[in-house]
């Protein structure tokens, strides 16, 4: 992963999609993203009773989708039977039901792919979860698929495997050595700890809150070789922290107002 955007200005990642202005998780999320100049996209990834990863956050599709139930519970028909847009104001003017459907880790590696310029694809595995470690067995299995899981750098990878599991992130380097990895955490004392280094992480990922708190996270992670991925950062100062300590990536609900804001401090 490169330490850095064009200019030193971090690299902007869109969490679950342009997620502030459309459904997280849906086709339209992540194709506004894109139209407004995401240098990469974020999803969370769950597997169905069946075996399919599909792009949804929470254990329960609940609060995202008109349906009830753990994703590991139901089927992927189950799953494309629900509406994942209509609780969401942006999803008003939607007229097609494909683009606020149940999105699969399938059709959006095909997305980011297929777009106009490269686009780096953060896929965070999520755990604990019933399936273990098949989660990351099927992960690689699918990039492996579309050639991603052996990319010729970490700079050049079109996909980053990120968790807050350190097993999990484990299993992927061991099993894909030069697929880029972010260890996420929530405290600087396990991030700027021997975890990143014990499971071979290529990067870490701290939220913007533990970051406030000790920005020395940069240049530790910095010194043992490895990139700064920072979540959820919506706000301009912190934004503007971010660009200051040298963080590499941050994710953003609202990517092009992020590009628009980090254009006119480069500017």
């Amino acid at each position: 992963m490169s330490v850095g955007g064009n200019g030193g200005h971090p690299f902007v990642v869109a969490h679950r999609g342009a997620s502030a202005e459309l459904p997280e998780h849906t086709l339209a999320a992540y194709e506004a993203a894109l139209q407004q100049g995401a240098d990469g996209l974020e999803c969370d990834v769950r597997l169905t009773r069946d075996g399919h990863l599909v792009c949804v956050h929470d254990r329960r599709v609940d609060r995202t989708s008109d349906g009830s139930g753990a994703v590991s519970e139901l089927t992927l028909a189950q799953l494309r039977a629900l509406d994942f847009g209509g609780w969401h104001p942006g999803a008003s003017g939607l007229a097609e039901p494909a683009r606020t459907g149940l999105l699969t880790l399938d059709r959006l590696i095909e997305l980011t792919l297929d777009w106009q310029r490269p686009v780096k694809l953060f896929i965070e595995t999520k755990h604990p979860v019933r399936y273990g470690s098949l989660v990351e067995s099927r992960l690689l299995a699918l990039l492996n698929r579309y050639g991603l899981a052996a990319p010729p750098s970490a700079d050049l990878s079109r996909a980053v495997v990120m968790s807050f599991s350190a097993s999990a992130v484990w299993r992927v380097r061991r099993a894909a050595p030069l697929l880029p990895t972010v260890l996420l955490g929530e405290t600087s004392r396990f991030l700027g700890g021997s975890a990143a280094t014990t499971v071979g992480a290529t990067a870490v990922g701290p939220s913007i809150g533990t970051l406030r708190g000790y920005p020395e996270l940069v240049d530790r992670a910095a010194a043992q070789g490895r990139a700064l991925y920072c979540w959820t950062v919506d706000e301009r100062a912190d934004i503007d922290f971010c660009r200051s300590v040298g963080v590499a990536w941050v994710a953003t609900n609202h990517p092009g107002r992020t590009r628009d804001w980090l254009a006119e401090v480069g500017g």
